[in-house]
């Protein structure tokens, strides 16, 4: 072997001796910082960590009146757990959103043919959403409460049925008066208000359609009142299902202080963990500020196969919303604001596949 030969591989010799110090060493240094809880958070992650707790309260939505109604949440209560509410009697909105489950069904879905296609997302902090459902097909909470009471796949319901319901149920009507004042005066007149009745634009001959169109403009636009009213009542007591102060919170809270230690609560693991969650991993550029979500939609790129349907996502969401008189800009909203997302809303083929 050449001189040159020699010290080409005395220099790498002496390159991987230091790498493996080097390495030994951020090991001995990892070891120690498990050991004692010290993990070194940089300027910049600090002060993204610092943004992502307390959560504050959550914002005012001008359209629905009741958001903060009491009375209005008692009543919402009541209807997100009454099953007569559904076709069958066997379903209520606590059916796919359970409290023990963490208010989601905490079924699988196997696949795009099956009743759900989608899990069904939490309602936790649902008060904190810009838009709903995993397309963003709804712009409040209380519209979206109103898809599942008539989707077929779901409650399979009706808003003249639903009308009925409230109208025949002491309890509930009385309920209903309180907060929103009495039915409309001609409610018990079947020829006027149908036992059942929704609009089926896309089936001019389906029953419940023909119910519908015998009705006057302005019965259907009273039982359309009463339906927003009852998604209006059902969001107010879904604005209580917030997540509470938690482990990460207590940390935050001790980091304000000065104190960045971990504690049994938030082990030294997790605080590992949030540094790579604001540093290295970027996670931070979807999963931010206080809900941990910039609620908003993304493709995440991945391939389902040859075998699976495209699901529009968005694309869909944009289209449905853009169709339904239930939204923030509509003649059942509350207040229509000078600014409402949906007003700047329009499908454009990049939002195929992406979702919430």
């Amino acid at each position: 072997m050449s001189r040159q030969g020699q010290g080409g591989s005395n220099f790498a010799t002496r390159a991987a001796i230091a790498l493996l110090v080097s390495s030994a060493a951020a090991l001995n240094a990892s070891a120690q910082n498990e050991a004692t809880g010290a993990t070194e958070l940089s300027e910049r992650e600090l002060r993204s960590i610092l943004r992502m707790s307390p959560l504050p309260p959550p914002p005012v939505d001008p359209s629905n009146a009741y958001a903060d109604n009491v009375d209005a949440a008692v009543l919402g209560k009541r209807l997100f757990f009454d099953k007569r509410l559904s076709a069958s009697g066997e379903m209520s909105c606590a059916t796919c959103h359970d409290p023990a489950l963490a208010w989601r069904s905490g079924e699988r879905v196997v696949d795009a043919e099956s009743r759900f296609p989608k899990n069904a997302p939490s309602l936790r902090n649902s008060a904190y959403n810009r838009w709903f459902y995993w397309d963003g097909r709804a712009d409040s909470g209380w519209s979206q409460a109103l898809g599942p009471l008539e989707h077929e796949r779901e409650m399979a319901g009706n808003r003249l049925a639903l009308l009925h319901r409230i109208r025949l149920d002491p309890v509930l009507r009385s309920a209903y008066r309180k907060v929103f004042g009495a039915l409309p005066v001609a409610a018990d007149d079947p020829k006027r208000f149908p036992p059942a009745a929704r609009p089926v634009d896309d089936e001019p001959e389906h029953p419940l359609q023909r119910a519908w169109a015998t009705m006057t403009d302005d019965d259907r636009h009273a039982a359309n009142i009463v339906f927003s009213n009852i998604g209006k009542a059902i969001a107010a007591f879904e604005r209580g299902i917030v997540v509470g102060d938690t482990a990460f919170d207590q940390f935050v809270a001790r980091l304000r202080q000065g104190d960045d230690t971990p504690s049994k609560t938030f082990s030294a693991s997790a605080l590992r963990g949030l540094k790579l969650f604001v540093g290295r991993g970027d996670c931070t550029l979807c999963h931010s500020g206080s809900n941990l979500s910039d609620g908003e939609f993304h493709d995440v790129g991945i391939a389902l196969g040859a075998h699976y349907r495209v699901d529009p996502g968005r694309h869909r969401g944009v289209l449905t919303l853009l169709q339904s008189p239930f939204t923030r800009t509509g003649e059942y909203a509350d207040t229509v604001t000078d600014f409402a997302p949906v007003q700047f809303l329009d499908a454009q083929t990049h939002q195929l596949g992406q979702f919430k």
